[in-house]
């Protein structure tokens, strides 16, 4: 049985390893001058939508992910947060019960705040955590407020929506986090730009010349014209759902 847990534990090390590109692209891209922003956008547009408990313990893997190793996965136990997260709203205890704790859990599930991507083992489950951007119910208050924002622009920086960050993120947030061919969620840290007429071919930096792109679908493109990729996009889609209709 040693045996098999110790197999079982390196596979888990491998698939954490492996990850996906956009795991990849988080891991590269993630820098902690970047947090102070990260966090304002968490505790604006996520935290008035979690219950008291439910915040305590997103904070609690948010440090134990995010903050401690800059991937957005950490493994852990229901009994593992029974103490250490958050004093009891009754003040009678130092931690939270058991039933408390995996209500909280499921309460973030069901808000899309975090997911179970892997199997339980030993040593807890395997949880992603997600950025605002990519729970729904963050993204409408963030798309109000980019629209409501009165931003004042460095008129030596407004034309380079490509190189400068906060003019990036500007073009990420018009796209809704969102690549404009396939049509996949991102974050601020998996997001690239594409332009819409290449660089070679005369585009600039400018923000209409500009869009947000997975790294797939931006490697897959190369010079090619956005019509082509967004055509090609939508045939892959309408012959992947011809497939998986039942056969009469």
């Amino acid at each position: 049985m040693k045996q098999i847990d110790k197999i079982r534990a390196l596979l888990d090390e491998i698939e954490t390893e492996i990850g996906s590109l956009d795991d990849q692209a988080f891991t590269e891209n993630f820098n902690s001058l970047e947090l102070p922003d990260l966090i304002c956008s968490v505790v604006d547009f996520l935290q008035p939508s979690l219950y008291p408990y439910e915040a305590a313990v997103y904070w609690h893997l948010f440090r134990q992910s995010i903050l401690a190793s800059g991937t957005q996965y950490t493994r852990t136990s229901v009994r593992s947060m029974m103490q250490g997260v958050i004093t009891s709203s009754s003040g009678q205890s130092n931690g939270l019960s058991y039933g408390a704790v995996q209500k909280a859990l499921q309460g973030l599930e069901g808000k899309r705040a975090i997911s179970k991507p892997g199997d339980t083992n030993r040593e807890g489950t395997l949880y992603k955590i997600h950025l605002p951007e990519e729970i729904p119910s963050c993204q409408e208050l963030m798309k109000q407020a980019q629209e409501l924002e009165s931003v004042q622009i460095d008129p030596k920086k407004e034309f380079d929506f490509y190189n400068v960050r906060e003019n990036r993120i500007k073009v990420f947030g018009r796209d809704e986090y969102k690549c404009h061919y396939c049509g996949k969620q991102l974050t601020r840290f998996t997001a690239t730009l594409d332009h819409i007429q290449p660089v070679s071919e005369g585009g600039d930096n400018s923000y209409d010349n500009l869009v947000t792109a997975c790294l797939h679908c931006n490697s897959q493109r190369g010079s090619r014209p956005v019509m082509d990729i967004i055509v090609e996009k939508n045939s892959q889609h309408v012959s992947s759902a011809d497939t998986k209709k039942p056969h009469r």
